[in-house]
């Protein structure tokens, strides 16, 4: 699976551009999940040339911060599965999120 086809990299914020939005407003594009454990990173911004996004990440500690393209290619879970994409995921503001309410 692409993880980032050009035609949703073409649409995403660049980096810095919803400093001045609130956190529940903040639009969430894509979702990025690991299908054999319960860590998700929801992206929010990107940068094209340095392939970083801008985000909420699901994991152990979750939190907002960066995240790597190619480190989310080349990562597995705990049974070895690559991460994927989302498909069914529908761009979303960050509070609209049912899986993350309380968080």
């Amino acid at each position: 699976m692409v993880l980032l086809p050009k035609e949703i990299e073409e649409k995403l914020p660049p980096l810095y551009s919803t400093e001045n939005i609130a956190t529940k407003d903040k639009i969430v594009k894509i979702k990025f999940f690991t299908p054999d454990s319960n860590w998700s990173w929801y992206v929010v911004e990107y940068s094209k040339e340095e392939k970083i996004f801008f985000g909420y990440v699901d994991g152990h500690y979750p939190e907002w911060g960066y995240f790597c393209l190619a480190e989310l290619q080349e990562a597995t879970g705990p049974l070895g599965l690559h991460i994927e994409r989302d498909l069914h995921f529908k761009e979303q503001p960050f509070g609209n999120i049912k899986e993350l309410k309380g968080k």
